[in-house]
């Protein structure tokens, strides 16, 4: 699943792209037919995300509409060519120039304002917005006895962070994911918080999830880059059994509620 800041990077995109002009909007698989047929030949007003949630606003006559997208697990927005109609496409949004077409989404709903109001209680602080609260989700994490390495994944919490930025976040900050949130003090909390607003605008920035220090990259280290689909230089994130970089124990890997989880026993073992 996407972490937050790819659908931050799809929602500028959007937003430089697409918005403020006449659009043409089909579902050339059908199963969103007849709600883009009233998006079709209507504007884009603006584009945004909360977590790996994205909303596209579209000024209609009346009301305005507001076209929902959760990309699931496997869903995938790409920017394409006009003639690439390869694929199950949910829905296709083309400028004249190019198109967003959308594939294999969780969700691909059109909300009414009071819909999205609702959708938005749901979805916890989001480090990659300026009006995200972190006192908020203090006073929610510092009362839980759920594992920090828990909390990070819910996005009721921690909306846009998953298991990538969990695991690297919570090594840089040398936490063992296992400690409850109760014990997690004010200052390693903040300190994680600011961590993630810093390495997810990098991602946001970059197209890539880069989290080893300057004494830790290749470079530095002599070593080879890391070789992965998701790209980018981490210190745990799938390197299970490999020597950390910075003490040289094995990185272990184990499932936390459904989805693995890795860490440095020996630089994560304090709680």
């Amino acid at each position: 699943m996407p972490e937050g800041h790819v659908i931050h990077r799809l929602a500028l995109t959007l937003n430089a792209d697409y918005r403020g002009m006449p659009l043409s909007v089909t579902s050339p698989q059908g199963r969103f037919a007849t709600e883009a047929a009233i998006l079709d030949g209507t504007e884009i007003d603006h584009a945004e995300a909360f977590g790996k949630h994205l909303f596209v606003h579209f000024t209609a006559a009346n009301p305005a509409h507001i076209l929902y997208i959760h990309l699931g697990l496997i869903g995938k927005l790409s920017f394409e060519p006009r003639e690439d109609t390869r694929g199950q496409i949910r829905i296709r949004i083309d400028n004249g120039a190019q198109a967003a077409q959308l594939r294999g989404p969780q969700f691909c709903l059109l909300l009414t304002e009071e819909d999205y109001q609702a959708r938005l209680t749901k979805v916890g602080q989001d480090p990659l917005r300026a009006d995200a609260d972190p006192e908020v989700l203090w006073a929610k994490v510092s009362k839980s006895r759920r594992s920090i390495g828990s909390l990070m994944m819910d996005q009721h919490l921690y909306a846009g962070v998953g298991n990538i930025y969990r695991a690297e976040a919570l090594f840089r900050a040398g936490l063992s994911p296992f400690t409850p949130g109760k014990d997690v003090s004010r200052e390693t909390f903040f300190a994680i918080w600011k961590d993630l607003v810093e390495l997810m605008n990098y991602g946001v920035e970059h197209g890539r999830i880069d989290t080893v220090r300057a004494e830790h990259s290749p470079e530095a280290m002599g070593r080879e880059p890391r070789k992965d689909d998701h790209g980018g230089e981490v210190y745990v994130y799938r390197r299970a059994g490999l020597p950390c970089y910075v003490c040289g124990t094995p990185i272990t890997e184990q499932v936390m509620e459904g989805r693995n989880l890795f860490w440095c026993p020996t630089c994560q073992s304090a709680a």
